[in-house]
């Protein structure tokens, strides 16, 4: 039996350029954006299964923050998409019992699909004694999406099994990461508040496009803008954090706005990860709970991993 941590991670800070104008990802936004991996994680259980075929248990773990209803097809969860896609990569069955206990919240911008996914390429690879190389399963998980390949460090620690991955600056279309050796200071730990809404990605991006910066003569404030990632990369403070999709998730749902004020009389400095809705506190101190109730907010503190 084979037991794995798949981390969420943190969108520290988010840089997204207008949509590219032609081309094969006609309508695709560039990003940069410094991404590291968080102390929240969900278990990915996994033994050889005597059968021929495969099983997949997914359920909420008992302290995870924020469950929600497990109501999407087995054949759409990342986790399994993945094992059938190192199948067809191995040319061969690889029958397995799979539980996946989750503790990240379900579309709220932290990466849950895409590190379970990572996970399951990791975990087939060592059970199984395939002895693909880490880069080889980094560049096979494109399909899969664009966040995954930053789940599976190929670095020296790829030695260790369940080792977490290390930070990095995310570019292009998702697709160029580069290692940076860790982050420093008060961005270590951060209070996670989980709305009581999500914000979908799509409905997102597409407010993104109707906003004036994401017009195609403000491609030069996107490159100043990844310069900005670039440099937090090397020197993180919280006040300096940023993500230009926050004013386009206050669009798809208005009540952002409002929660982000109200948690600003809770911290200084209040940030969105990803597209919405998780928020990063800095400098929260010990957790309001009655007023984070009363907005109906679920909450847990978290660290840097990494």
């Amino acid at each position: 039996m084979l037991t794995l941590r798949a981390p969420a991670k943190v969108n520290l800070a988010l840089a997204v350029s207008p949509p590219e104008p032609a081309g094969p990802r006609t309508g695709w936004h560039r990003i940069s954006s410094l991404f590291s991996a968080i102390s929240l994680a969900d278990t990915l259980t996994l033994s050889e299964s005597p059968e021929s075929s495969s099983t997949f248990d997914i359920l909420w773990a008992p302290d995870a923050p924020r469950p929600s209803l497990i109501d999407w097809p087995l054949e759409k969860d990342l986790t399994v998409r993945a094992h059938a896609l190192l199948e067809r990569h191995a040319g061969r069955r690889l029958p397995v019992r799979a539980r996946l206990e989750k503790r990240i919240p379900v579309g709220g911008g932290l990466g849950g699909g895409s590190s379970n996914a990572a996970a399951m390429l990791r975990g087939l690879n060592h059970l199984f004694s395939l002895n693909i190389p880490a880069r080889e399963l980094a560049s096979l998980s494109g399909s899969l999406g664009s966040d995954v390949a930053f789940f599976l460090d190929h670095g020296p620690r790829a030695r260790t099994m369940d080792a977490p991955p290390r930070p990095a600056i995310v570019e292009h279309f998702g697709d160029a990461i580069a290692r940076v050796p860790s982050i420093a200071g008060e961005v270590r730990s951060m209070l996670l508040v989980f709305p009581p809404f999500g914000c979908a990605t799509p409905a997102v991006y597409k407010a993104f496009d109707a906003l004036p910066l994401a017009r195609a003569d403000h491609t030069p404030g996107f490159d100043e803008r990844a310069g900005m990632v670039r440099a937090l990369a090397r020197e993180c403070r919280a006040e300096s954090l940023f993500n230009d999709l926050t004013p386009a998730a206050a669009l798809v749902q208005p009540a952002l706005t409002p929660l982000m004020s109200e948690l600003r009389t809770m911290a200084p400095n209040v940030h969105m990860t990803g597209s919405g809705s998780t928020l990063m506190l800095f400098g929260a101190g010990t957790p309001d709970a009655a007023a984070l109730e009363r907005l109906g907010c679920a909450w847990c503190t978290v660290t840097l991993v990494g």
